[in-house]
Order: structure tokens, then C-alpha cells, then sequence
């Protein structure tokens, strides 16, 4: 098996860190039928000391795009535009395996599914839908007009703040948190929602496929809303549906999270992808456990 586990200890590439991500080696397979590929995720792709669950996602949807393609290259035009994720542990950063395993073809609709595996263990298991892109411009898209494209004045970065101390992601790209939705900030309670500014570095936005897949991870960058109801700490995903609806422009991505209810012991939590033209690169929903008020 090759080794990348020592590439751990070497400065990450400033320009294109995302792409090191899901750059992946094919490994031997015991069946035919069965795609495996070694993978590294850095340190930098975490939320404290746990792998950030979006750049998993986005991983395992690159290693299913490479089995997909290289099993039929007609089927190079599609892409995963959903994927549903059940987490079954948190791997420590560094390698993983991905084993893929194609369910279904079709003209319209591929489907296959991919474990992220880690010293044997499943951990993450994620059930992709491939299909074409939307390439047309909306029937009907509501506008976003109040958010800026780019962040202002006063958002806040997490490069230098205390939220850059927890989101190791924030080396990896630049993000701006939205300080008139973000009231936890300063000690105070507000509507559980949250806005945010992603742009990845300029080597992770020359490959169109490291684009869309960091497009699919940034559907997972929000802090968990519950923070603006004064409840701090790691909030377990249960469960979380990731869409693509297209490649996404150069530039900053616009990051929307709601909620439709935090209850007692649950809460849901929808994150929305704006590109830089407006049009909506991705969405997510996730069904997480509530963290303990402080």
C-alpha cells in the first residue's frame, strides 16, 4: 500500500490545499466490481480535533466520480448531485480508504455508494446519486440581494479570531462570518441562522472537478445555528443530504444556514451555496443532536 501518511509532517501547499484532498491513489481490489482508493486528509480539515464531516463528503464523492468514470467513460458528464451521509465515527486526520461500489447505471441516473474506511473500520457511509448538471439559467430562484456578494467591512475573519482557534478549515481557504447574524459573538442570543463568506485559494479553483467538490464540502461549513440560542459545543450530525445543482463560478461563495426547529434533544439545519453570479451551487440538510446549553 503506498504511504502518505509522512506527507503529514510537510508544509501544506498554500495555493491549492483542497486539491490534495481529493487527489486520491486506486488501490488493488480484491473484486472487480469494487473501486478502492487511498486518500489523505490533512489536519487542517478538521473542527477541533474531528475531520470536518463536509470535506468527507466531498472526498468520498471524488473517489466515486473516479470508479464511475473509469468503469464507463461515457459517463463522464455526470456528477453526484446528491449525496446522503450517515456517520458512524470520527477518523483522526491522515489516511483513509475509500471502497466504491457502483448500484446502479443509467442513461439519466447513477447510483453508487462509497465508505470512507480508516484502520478497518467503516466510519462514514454516503449514498450517491449522479446525474447531469442544471447548465439552463433557473425558471425560478428567489434572490439573495440583502446578503453582499463579497464580505464586508465588518465581518468577522476566522483567521486571527477565536473561531479560526476551532475551524482548522479556515487555513485552508479564507471565511467570514456575518457578525449582524452571528449575536453569540458578542455574548448576546438571536435567531438560530448564520451567514458566511467562502473563498477557496486560487490552485483550488483551476480544476472544474475541485471546484464542484469544494462547493459540495462549503454545504457543511456553518457553525451549528443553535449558538445563537446559547448552546455551545459539538453538535453530532445523525444524518445529512448534500445536493449539487451546478459548477460553481470563480470567486466567493455566499453560505446560508436556517433552521425550521432546535427541540430538546435535535435540531435541523439547512445550509445554502451562493457562487459569486448568485446562482445556487449547493444545499445541504442535516438532522443533528443538540449540544449541551452552557
Amino acid at each position: 500500500m503506498p504511504e502518505l501518511t509522512a506527507d503529514l509532517e510537510r508544509p501544506i501547499a498554500t495555493d491549492a490545499p483542497f486539491s490534495r484532498v481529493v487527489a486520491l491513489t486506486e488501490l488493488l481490489s480484491a473484486t472487480p466490481d469494487t473501486g478502492r482508493y487511498l486518500g489523505l486528509i490533512d489536519r487542517i480539515w478538521t473542527i477541533g480535533k474531528k475531520v470536518h464531516g463536509g470535506t468527507m463528503v466531498a472526498a468520498s464523492a471524488a473517489a466515486a466520480t473516479r470508479w464511475l468514470r473509469a468503469s464507463d467513460p461515457a459517463l463522464v458528464a455526470m456528477a453526484p448531485i446528491a449525496a446522503s451521509s450517515d456517520f458512524l465515527g470520527a477518523p483522526e486526520p491522515g489516511e483513509v480508504e475509500y471502497e466504491v461500489h457502483i448500484s446502479k447505471v443509467g442513461r439519466q441516473i447513477c447510483l453508487v455508494d462509497v465508505n470512507l474506511i480508516q484502520n478497518g473500520r467503516t466510519l462514514v457511509r454516503t449514498a450517491f446519486t449522479f446525474g447531469h448538471l442544471d447548465d439552463a439559467d433557473p425558471v425560478y430562484a428567489p434572490e439573495h440581494g440583502d446578503m453582499p456578494v463579497e464580505p464586508p467591512a465588518d465581518a468577522v475573519g476566522y483567521q486571527g479570531s477565536s473561531m479560526g482557534k476551532v475551524v482548522n478549515v479556515a487555513q485552508g481557504a479564507e471565511l467570514y462570518i456575518d457578525r449582524e447574524w452571528a449575536p453569540f459573538l458578542d455574548g448576546a442570543k438571536g435567531e438560530p441562522r448564520l451567514r458566511l463568506w467562502m473563498r477557496p485559494f486560487d490552485g483550488d479553483q483551476q480544476d472544474p472537478d475541485v471546484a464542484m467538490y469544494f462547493a459540495m464540502m462549503s454545504a457543511d461549513m456553518s457553525p451549528p445555528v443553535p449558538v445563537n440560542l446559547g448552546h455551545f459545543g459539538w453538535a453530532p450530525t445523525v444524518q445529512m443530504t448534500t445536493y449539487l445543482r451546478r459548477r460553481p463560478a470563480p470567486g466567493w461563495l455566499r453560505i446560508i444556514a436556517t433552521s425550521h426547529e432546535v427541540g430538546g434533544r435535535m435540531f435541523d439545519e439547512d445550509q445554502l451555496i451562493l457562487d459569486s453570479t448568485g446562482a445556487v451551487v449547493a444545499q445541504s440538510r442535516q438532522l443533528a443532536l443538540v449540544p449541551q446549553q452552557q
